[in-house]
C-alpha cells in the first residue's frame, strides 16, 4: 500500500485560493477514485472535489474552515497506486501562508514534518532568526488577506483595466411610463407570481437592445496584434447581473434573455439571486455573458462608472432614480430620472454604435412594448 496526495485542482479560470466547506468523508473510510471527497469554497460557489485515487482516506491535512491554494495537499488516500513524483515542496498551508507573509523561501527551510515536510514551526524558527536583520511591521501595516472572491475580483479588474481599451456614454432615462406599467401588471399577474422590479425590465430591454446590436453582443478574442485574433458574436442575449454579497460581487448569468417574458426573467433572477447569496451558483449560471448590469439601487450614487468583466464587450451602470426638474413640451415638470452610463470594450465597437446602443436602450424602457408573459 502506498499513500496518494489528494490535492486542490484548478478549478475555472481564475480560481487561486479555496476554503474547505465540508469533508464528506471521515479518515478511515473507504473512498473511490472519481467520488466527491469534500466540498471546497471558491470565489463564485461551492463544488466538490473528486477523490484521485481509490482507498482509505488516511489523513485528512486541512481542517474546515481552513484555506488552501490551487496545488495544496489536503489529504493522504492509502491505496495501492503508485505514488506520483513531484518536485514541489513538501509543506503545510499555514507554513506556506506564513512563509510568504515573511517574504521566506521555502525551498531554503529544513522541514521536521514527516518525510521533511516543512511545518509551520520550522517557518517560525526561520523566521524569528531572521529577525534580527529585518525590521518589523507595525501595526498599522498589518495585512489582511484576500478572500476567494476578493481576490478573483481583483485579478479580473486588473486585468480588465490593463488589456482592455475602455470608453463610456452616458444618457438619462425617464421612469415614468414604467413605474405605472409595473403597478398596471402588478394587478394583472396571477397569484404566486414573483413581483417585478427595474432590473427585470432593464433586463428585457437589454436583451433587446443586444438583439438589434449583435455587434455589442460579443466578446473579443486573442491578441490584437494577431492574425488570429477576432470578435466572437453570441447566439443569444447572455446577460450578467452585478450583485453585492459580503465579501465581494458576483454576477450570475441569464442566458437567452431575449426569449423571456418579465414573469420569466423576474422567476429566473430570483433563483439566480438566491443561490449566490448561498453561494451555490450552478456552473452555467457564472459563465457565458457578453454583457452586465450594474444596479446600485435606491441607495446608490446618482451616476457611477463600471468596469467591463473580461471578456465580456460592455456594462450597464443605473445610478439612482431621483425626482428631477425637465422641461417637456414648453413646460417645466418633474419626472424620476436615472444617469445610465455605458462602458464599451472600444476593439469591439465604437462612440457612434455605443450611442446608438444607448438611445435605442433608453427608447425601450420609456416606451409601452412589453412582454409580460
Amino acid at each position: 500500500m502506498t499513500l496518494v496526495a489528494q490535492d486542490i485542482p484548478k478549478i475555472g479560470l481564475v480560481m487561486d485560493a479555496v476554503k474547505v466547506v465540508r469533508w464528506l468523508k471521515n479518515v478511515g473510510d473507504t473512498v473511490r477514485l472519481g467520488e466527491p471527497l469534500v466540498e471546497v469554497e471558491t470565489e463564485k460557489s461551492i463544488v466538490e472535489i473528486e477523490a484521485t485515487a481509490s482507498g482509505r482516506l488516511a489523513q485528512i491535512l486541512v481542517q474546515v474552515d481552513q484555506q488552501a491554494t490551487v496545488g495544496d495537499r489536503i489529504a493522504w488516500i492509502e491505496s495501492d497506486q503508485a505514488q506520483p513524483a513531484g518536485d514541489r515542496v513538501r509543506s503545510s498551508p499555514v507554513a506556506r501562508k506564513l512563509a510568504a507573509e515573511s517574504g521566506l523561501d521555502l525551498g531554503a527551510i529544513a522541514g521536521s514534518g514527516p518525510g521533511g515536510r516543512i511545518q509551520l514551526e520550522d517557518v517560525q524558527r526561520t523566521a524569528e532568526a531572521s529577525s534580527n536583520t529585518t525590521a518589523p511591521l507595525s501595526p498599522s501595516s498589518a495585512l489582511v488577506p484576500l478572500s476567494p472572491m476578493r481576490r478573483a475580483l481583483a485579478r479580473a479588474m486588473t486585468r480588465s483595466n490593463a488589456s482592455i481599451p475602455q470608453f463610456t456614454v452616458e444618457r438619462s432615462v425617464d421612469w415614468t411610463v414604467l413605474q405605472a406599467l409595473r403597478t398596471e401588471f402588478s394587478t394583472r399577474q396571477t397569484h404566486g407570481a414573483p413581483r417585478l422590479s427595474v432590473n427585470d425590465f432593464l433586463l428585457q430591454a437589454v436583451a433587446r437592445t443586444l438583439v438589434e446590436f449583435p455587434a455589442l453582443n460579443a466578446t473579443f478574442s486573442g491578441d490584437p496584434e494577431s492574425p488570429h485574433a477576432g470578435v466572437m458574436q453570441a447566439s443569444g442575449a447572455h446577460i450578467g447581473l452585478v450583485l453585492a454579497v459580503d465579501i465581494g460581487l458576483l454576477v450570475p448569468v441569464l442566458h437567452d434573455v431575449e426569449r423571456l417574458g418579465l414573469i420569466e426573467i423576474a422567476r429566473r433572477r430570483l433563483e439566480c439571486v438566491e443561490r449566490g447569496l448561498k453561494g451555490r451558483l450552478k456552473r452555467e449560471e457564472t459563465d457565458g455573458a457578453t454583457f452586465s448590469i450594474s444596479n446600485l439601487g435606491a441607495q446608490g450614487p446618482d451616476r457611477f462608472t463600471a468596469i467591463i468583466n473580461p471578456p465580456q464587450s460592455a456594462i450597464l451602470a443605473v445610478g439612482r432614480q431621483r425626482d428631477c426638474v425637465v422641461a417637456r413640451d414648453t413646460d417645466i415638470v418633474v419626472r424620476p430620472l436615472s444617469a445610465l452610463t455605458l462602458t464599451v470594450d472600444h476593439r469591439i465597437a465604437d462612440g457612434r454604435l455605443a450611442s446608438d446602443f444607448l438611445a435605442r436602450l433608453v427608447q425601450i424602457l420609456e416606451g409601452d412594448d412589453w412582454r409580460l408573459d
